[in-house]
């Protein structure tokens, strides 16, 4: 087995990532897929949404991606069972997880970052015995997401509607 150089990692994001965490919300290539422009969050609101215990009251870890020692994108994994607002009503097993994550540079796209970012943070969740089960949701129009996701391992269900609107709803099954 040979070691990759310059793994991406993962590190609990704190109250001092939220500034940072602002600019890359704001970046246009993640306004795109991450609410549109009319959802472009203020400091103030990414401060409130984002903060480390607001997330943690929702079910929400969420995460700093490293390249080195250089923050490269953000990542969130969620409870789905519970997550309210017309989000996964069907669900019954309290070991699925669902993600979401971003790059904060455009130039990083399409450069294989992303996955190697999703198997981090696949393999950081699988780590825990509890989670049977990671889903996410790309928009049908994100053909770069949805490859990223297949090339990590997830499996292509069908597509849904969610609180958001149609999306591909994609699947990891913890092996054992």
């Amino acid at each position: 087995m040979s070691i990759e150089p310059n793994p991406i990692t993962l590190r609990l994001m704190t109250e001092d990532d939220l500034p940072m965490l602002h600019d890359w919300l704001n970046r246009s290539h993640i306004v795109e897929w991450w609410g549109g422009d009319e959802a472009r969050p203020t400091l103030d609101e990414v401060k409130t949404d984002y903060h480390p215990q607001t997330l943690a009251k929702e079910g929400v870890t969420a995460y700093i991606a490293m390249l080195g020692e250089v923050p490269i994108g953000y990542a969130q994994s969620y409870i789905v069972l519970g997550s309210g607002d017309g989000w996964w009503e069907d669900e019954t097993d309290p070991g699925v997880r669902g993600i979401d994550q971003s790059l904060a540079d455009a130039s990083m796209l399409g450069k294989g970052f992303g996955t190697k970012l999703v198997r981090a943070l696949v393999e950081l969740l699988f780590t825990d015995p509890q989670v049977s089960k990671i889903q996410t949701d790309p928009d049908p129009n994100n053909l770069r997401a949805i490859r990223c996701y297949e090339k990590a391992g997830f499996v292509r269900q069908k597509t849904i509607t969610t609180p958001d609107g149609p999306a591909v709803y994609m699947v990891l099954t913890k092996f054992e």
